[in-house]
């Protein structure tokens, strides 16, 4: 029979040796198992709702993207200018929302500005586009110059 004993010299049974739950380690692990959640990860309506609802904010962004590219078959111009509000209205919803589901990829100012970024160039470069372009900057025609001679 093996019997522990504390500091003030009494005899523990077998039984609340067990008991004590072991000490964890503050240190950060050697290997990680997991990945934390980003912040706003979590759904974007209540459990008993459907899948669909529980993710709507990505949806709405998949669909307006879905949209442009229908769009695009017929007006080039319309269509990257609906993508690009898409991804513009991703960043809106991911700064705004405090739960948005999988439209949370990482913490909130990355995906802010991943969206944002991303969604501005679309818009630039549809407004941008040949013939009649809406939008003209100058410089940037001497920037191609200058690379390609």
């Amino acid at each position: 029979m093996s019997a522990d004993t504390g500091e003030t010299g009494t005899v523990k049974g077998a039984a609340e040796a067990d008991e004590t739950p072991p000490r964890r380690s503050r240190r950060f692990p050697t290997f990680t198992r997991d990945t934390a959640r980003p912040e706003g990860g979590g759904r974007a309506a209540s459990g008993d709702a459907p899948a669909p609802a529980r993710q709507w904010p990505i949806l709405c962004v998949l669909a307006g993207a879905a949209v442009g590219l229908l769009v695009t078959l017929g007006d080039f111009r319309a269509g990257v200018l609906i993508i690009g509000a898409s991804l513009l209205a991703g960043a809106v919803l991911r700064w705004t929302v405090p739960a948005v589901g999988m439209l949370a990829v990482r913490s909130r100012f990355t995906d802010v500005a991943t969206y944002g970024v991303l969604g501005t160039a679309i818009v630039l470069l549809g407004m941008m586009a040949q013939p009649e372009p809406w939008l003209e900057i100058p410089f940037l025609e001497e920037i191609v110059h200058f690379t390609i001679r």
